[in-house]
């Protein structure tokens, strides 16, 4: 299990149960995790990725992001977007959205900083604006309109993003 930054979770986390994970307990810098579960990511009827082979980007404060390998995705549902985006961990991020000139859903790193160069040209979907499943569980979106965390049943916060957290 990771630990925050070598020392014990802030007295306001929640207590992970049994099978659960406390994002207090993810590692800054970030760390990349091979993810275990069956990702798919859905809008309407279409399926946009489905895939056995995502990353697991985890971070102190924050539900995990996946990234999915573009191998597995459909970019026939998807289109460039306008706009960018800089992570000092990752790099400059660019922007999908559905094919229909939706909204954005999804971003990608196609030059990643070195540490994080197993996610070039991997893609990372919002759950608040597609479906996207973790071995049949619903993911529920990260609050906050920039985050894209993916939050389930077995990640406990509370989280970057949730009321009264503007100051971490």
């Amino acid at each position: 299990m990771w630990k925050f930054n070598g020392r014990k979770r802030p007295d306001f986390a929640i207590e992970p149960a049994d099978g659960q994970e406390s994002v207090w307990d993810y590692p800054r810098p970030p760390a990349l995790v091979d993810c275990d579960k069956t990702v798919l990511i859905e809008s309407g009827q279409a399926i946009i990725a489905r895939s056995s082979r995502a990353i697991r980007i985890l971070e102190t404060a924050s539900p995990p992001t996946i990234y999915l390998p573009p191998a597995d995705i459909d970019f026939a549902c998807l289109m460039d977007a306008a706009g960018s985006s800089f992570c000092e961990w990752k790099g400059m991020a660019s922007y999908y959205a559905l094919s229909d000139g939706g909204q954005i859903v999804a971003w990608q790193y196609r030059s990643p900083l070195a540490a994080f160069a197993a996610i070039k040209d991997y893609l990372c979907f919002y759950p608040g604006r597609v479906r996207c499943t973790l071995d049949g569980e619903t993911v529920q979106a990260q609050a906050g309109e920039f985050y894209g965390g993916w939050v389930t049943a077995d990640i406990v916060g509370p989280f970057k993003g949730d009321p009264g957290t503007g100051n971490w």
